[in-house]
């Protein structure tokens, strides 16, 4: 059995930062609208689709994307369900993800800009074959 999930689209807002209660792991949710490849005259023409982001990757997402940033998602469905305090049953299905590509590059909107962190003095240009390392 399969469970693979792949997805483009532009999020909705800026992802959600938390981090678990007893090992501070961080949980990064988004939700990414998606454009129908078909579509009836009257319906919606976008799916909007949760994501849940974990550890790294999750810190790289609060970081370095924002509303209206173009994502690559690949992950895995996931369905759970729980009572509220008055007894009634709720559901939600969402993406789990295990990879969150940066498909543009975006604005200053995150305070890092479109390097993604990466300053000047991280670049240098080699002059000829022989300075190359391999």
């Amino acid at each position: 059995m399969l469970n693979k999930v792949a997805l483009v689209g532009r999020l909705t807002k800026d992802p959600e930062m938390r981090y678990t209660a007893n090992n501070q792991t961080p949980v990064a949710k988004f939700t990414v609208a998606v454009t129908r490849t078909f579509k009836k005259e009257g319906q919606p023409d976008a799916d909007f689709i949760p994501v849940v982001v974990w550890g790294k990757q999750a810190e790289n997402c609060g970081r370095y994307i924002a509303k209206g940033r173009l994502v690559a998602v690949s992950g895995r469905l996931q369905t759970r369900s729980w009572d509220d305090q008055d007894g009634k049953r709720h559901y939600a299905t969402e993406v789990i993800a295990d990879e969150v590509d940066f498909l543009d590059r975006g604005s200053d909107s995150k305070g890092q800009g479109a390097d993604y962190g990466m300053g000047n003095d991280d670049f240098h240009p080699v002059d000829g074959e022989d300075d190359l390392p391999f």
